[in-house]
């Protein structure tokens, strides 16, 4: 790929830092967009100095000026964890609504090729399984988590409508669960909630009866299908996630073994409109960009745990 200027929201954030680490290695110059609502300067450290890198402190639901020519935009700017977009919810929905109209309108004003990051919370609590990217989803329109999903549905229907008016070339990713080091510790996700609780033996909480599934893909897999999306000829809409489906329960038992903890798994009552079943249907993504997941699950949680245990040890 010819080295290009490439504009990153939430390039400070967990999924963020690392396509910032990768693009830049690829010769590419970035310029991150973050207002470090969940993100940190800590996971950037190591590029600030990089003369390829710039960072600005602002919200994307401002308008968004960058006189320098860019040729790629990245829109990753959003809270992600449910605890994250409970505590910000107007953010949440103002990143994905008013957010996305102004990272497409710079798009548009530099006729930038432009990338969402949108989510597998746009299939809502699934009815099918596994989940296409044909699939319209099940979705509470005003429930406790639409604040996400739908800001989340709402861009996707932005970039559809702009790449129709303006002739713009723009790409959707739907992430599927993601994990590895650099996630916050203490952003209510299941992979580090389990963890932590294990680390220090405590109880590890499950909401509902551990029978609801999940597919956990780890950081360097998610973000290698960005990337193979980015360089593809294809403008479309792409779910990139691990197929390997597992139960709530089954990954809370894995992580006790890993950890060779003695916590006991103690249930909580299911949150409203959580979802009973993750499974993406990832056969666009390998025979279209040649690309499926290679770290098996207790390659990836033991990585993690070794971060996680680095970072309590602080």
């Amino acid at each position: 790929m010819v080295a290009m200027n490439i504009v990153i929201t939430g390039g400070s954030g967990f999924v963020g830092s690392y396509l910032c680490e990768k693009l830049i290695n690829n010769g590419h110059k970035i310029i991150v967009i973050d207002n470090l609502l969940t993100g940190s300067t800590e996971n950037i450290n190591d590029l600030m100095s990089n003369e390829n890198f710039s960072f600005i402190e602002h919200d994307v639901q401002d308008h968004i000026e960058i006189e320098n020519k860019v040729d790629y935009v990245l829109h990753f700017a959003s809270a992600a964890s449910p605890k994250a977009y409970t505590e910000h919810p107007v953010n949440t929905l103002k990143a994905g609504s008013v957010g996305t109209i102004n990272t497409l309108g710079l798009a548009k004003k530099h006729q930038a090729e432009y990338l969402l990051a949108s989510t597998s919370e746009v299939y809502g609590d699934p009815l099918v399984s596994p989940q296409t990217e044909e699939y319209w989803g099940n979705v509470n329109p005003n429930g406790e988590r639409s604040m996400y999903d739908e800001a989340k549905r709402f861009a996707e229907a932005a970039v559809a409508t702009y790449s129709r008016s303006y002739d713009l070339k723009t790409k959707i990713v739907r992430i599927f669960n993601t994990y590895g080091p650099r996630m916050q510790l203490n952003d209510g996700r299941v992979v580090t909630n389990f963890i932590v609780q294990a680390l220090r033996n405590e109880n590890i909480t499950i909401y509902g009866d551990g029978s609801q599934t999940r597919s956990f893909s780890y950081v360097e897999d998610t973000v290698a299908g960005i990337i193979s999306l980015m360089n593809s000829s294809e403008y479309d809409v792409f779910n990139i996630g691990n197929p390997n489906e597992m139960t709530v329960g089954q990954l809370a038992e894995t992580i006790i073994e890993l950890t060779d903890s003695t916590s006991e798994i103690k249930y909580l009552e299911l949150p409203n409109d959580d979802p009973k079943q993750r499974k993406p249907d990832i056969t666009k993504a390998k025979t279209k960009l040649n690309w499926e997941p290679k770290v098996n699950l207790e390659d990836g949680l033991t990585k993690t745990i070794k971060w996680v245990e680095s970072q309590l040890s602080k």
